[in-house]
């Protein structure tokens, strides 16, 4: 353990930004989880409305640096495709 005050502080302040960081990528995760599942439900709606909410994380986790940017278009378009090609 840390002994000095502004060690302290920063180890706060380290673990916080650690669960938000976390929080926003396991968010994104199960929104393409959810999206895949309406999309094997074949419920239109909600997958467009899932999708529109997965880009709009997505784009903020780019921001942050959690992902890399070619990534995060890569899983897009991958995600807006299989979305389109619904029946």
């Amino acid at each position: 353990m840390a002994n000095i005050k502004s060690s302290k502080k920063a180890i706060k302040v380290i673990a916080k930004k650690t669960d938000n960081n976390h929080e926003l990528k396991m968010r994104v995760h199960n929104l393409i989880k959810n999206c895949e599942k309406e999309i094997a439900a074949n419920n239109k709606e909600n997958a467009d409305k899932l999708l529109k909410d997965f880009q709009k994380y997505m784009d903020k986790a780019v921001s942050k640096g959690l992902v890399k940017k070619n990534t995060a278009d890569r899983e897009k378009s991958r995600l807006t495709q299989k979305v389109k090609n619904m029946k």
